[in-house]
């Protein structure tokens, strides 16, 4: 069973940056084989993509992220991260990230990002 665990989030001022990380407990050829993505969730509204990167690295954002957010991914280390600068109070939200190794993927448990002054 793959297992995501997530890390990185916590409080952060307006124009602050945090860096998000997301750690596979599957093995390199099947981690390295999917995409992976980072979605973020806020009370009431239904879990959003911010960013995700493909296999090939192919990346895509957000329109509410792009050139503020950056998706990379370690495969050797079976790893993604998230690095957000520039946040903005509107960012605050649980971030998880996502594995596409099965039909809709397997989800971390999550790790809450707020942007306060």
């Amino acid at each position: 069973q793959v297992h995501l665990v997530e890390s990185g989030g916590g409080l952060v001022q307006p124009g602050g940056s945090l860096r998000l990380s997301c750690a596979a407990s599957t093995n390199i050829f099947s981690f390295s084989f999917n995409a992976m993505g980072w979605y973020r969730q806020t009370p009431g509204k239904e879990r959003e993509l911010v960013a995700r990167i493909s296999r090939d690295g192919t990346t895509k954002y957000s329109d509410s992220v792009k050139g503020r957010f950056t998706i990379s991914r370690e495969n050797a280390k079976k790893t993604v991260n998230l690095q957000m600068n520039s946040l903005k109070p509107e960012d605050t939200a649980i971030y998880y990230c996502n594995l596409e190794i099965v039909p809709g993927g397997v989800w971390g448990q999550g790790t809450q990002v707020t942007v306060s002054s």
